[in-house]
């Protein structure tokens, strides 16, 4: 009996001590979870502070996530095809699509807007959209927008009936004809892993709102916090564009187009009186000057930029004119002039004219010729 107690003393503490470590372990990864949150928390709240849309909150997919699978990828089809979205960024018609990795979208800026202005848009930021078709490829998954950039048949154009008075098959449409649509690409690194549709929702975000309840707060949530609350007060503030003055005062009843000097404008009259009238001026896509006219006789106008947005360069930049070397290798055949050497064309040359011959007639000079 004695030697029962004397091991069960000594085999107690082993027990023990695993049991201790495991629930220190479980503690800590509580703790760890619990102020993961608590932070995901805070940043959504100093977001929403900001005026910035809050993400979806959605797991990061594992880096060791296996390949995903075939019910995976049927349910991601039947979730996302003929779904109703709101656009957050421009979409380029044509083949000319958006891809999107690691929350990067390429492309973006400067050459966006020169493939918008190339091909133009298909759809604007805060538009109603729909995901058309898509497909899951190797290492992305594809997403037709509005159709697509390529007009896809319905299976009953593919049936042909024959008959004693020939074949007959369903009209087919114009296969030039383009439907307007885009595309945006999710690309991922060598393979599509398993994932969720709220994880897919989450990295589509940056182009698209699933969450959105209008066109006009899927808009506002693509402009910047002082520009939504301009907005939202339907006020217009200097350096805002065409798009941004319409979603505060709407459409403009009246527009005049002047021009200062060499630069042509449109002035935007809203309002009348004995109303308050408000005169907003715009040189090209850009608000320069806003005038209001007080119900008292009080005039109002703002010229300085009140906000700053991001401006595309419209013009081309100028290449750098050609600078020949000294020692540029030539197709001059040796003792030949240079190219820049003046030719007669070019203009007169200092060369002094040389005298005329000296004909003397035939019999010297008294000769004369008898006719």
């Amino acid at each position: 009996m004695l030697r029962f107690r004397t091991t069960t003393l000594l085999v107690l503490p082993l027990l023990i001590t695993p049991l201790l470590a495991s629930a220190q372990a479980v503690e800590s990864v509580q703790a760890q979870r619990s102020s993961a949150s608590s932070a995901d928390k805070a940043a959504a709240d100093n977001k929403a502070a900001s005026g910035q849309p809050p993400a979806p909150i959605a797991p990061p997919i594992a880096r060791d996530a296996p390949r995903i699978s075939r019910q995976t990828r049927l349910e991601i089809i039947r979730d996302f095809e003929t779904q109703l979205v709101y656009a957050r960024t421009a979409f380029p018609m044509g083949a000319k699509g958006l891809h999107l990795k690691e929350g990067v979208v390429t492309p973006n800026g400067e050459e966006l807007q020169q493939v918008l202005a190339l091909w133009g848009p298909s759809i604007k930021p805060g538009d109603p959209a729909h995901i058309s078709f898509v497909r899951i490829k190797d290492d992305h998954i594809h997403f037709e927008i509005n159709g697509g950039p390529v007009h896809r048949q319905k299976w009953y154009q593919h049936i042909q009936v024959a008959g004693a008075g020939g074949t007959m098959q369903a009209p087919q449409n114009d296969p030039q004809a383009n439907p307007h649509g885009s595309f945006v690409d999710v690309h991922f690194g060598k393979y599509v892993p398993e994932m969720s549709a709220q994880q897919l929702r989450a990295l589509l975000y940056p182009v698209l709102d699933f969450n959105a309840r209008n066109k006009e707060q899927a808009y506002l949530d693509t402009v910047p916090p002082k520009v939504k609350e301009a907005i939202q007060a339907h006020h217009v503030l200097v350096g805002m564009n065409q798009e941004m003055v319409i979603h505060a005062k709407g459409k403009p009843p009246k527009k005049v187009r002047e021009r200062d000097g060499e630069t042509e404008y449109e002035e935007w009259i809203y309002g009348e009186p004995p109303a308050d009238v408000d005169f907003v001026r715009l040189v090209g896509d850009e608000v320069v000057r806003v005038e209001t006219m007080r119900v008292g006789g009080e005039k109002i106008v703002r010229t300085e930029k009140e906000v700053v947005l991001q401006q595309p360069e419209r013009e081309a930049k100028k290449e750098p004119e050609d600078v020949r070397p000294a020692n540029a290798p030539t197709m001059r055949r040796p003792g030949e002039d240079e190219q820049d050497v003046p030719k007669p064309a070019d203009g007169p040359t200092h060369r002094p004219p040389a005298p005329p011959p000296d004909i003397s007639p035939p019999g010297g000079p008294g000769f004369v010729a008898m006719i």
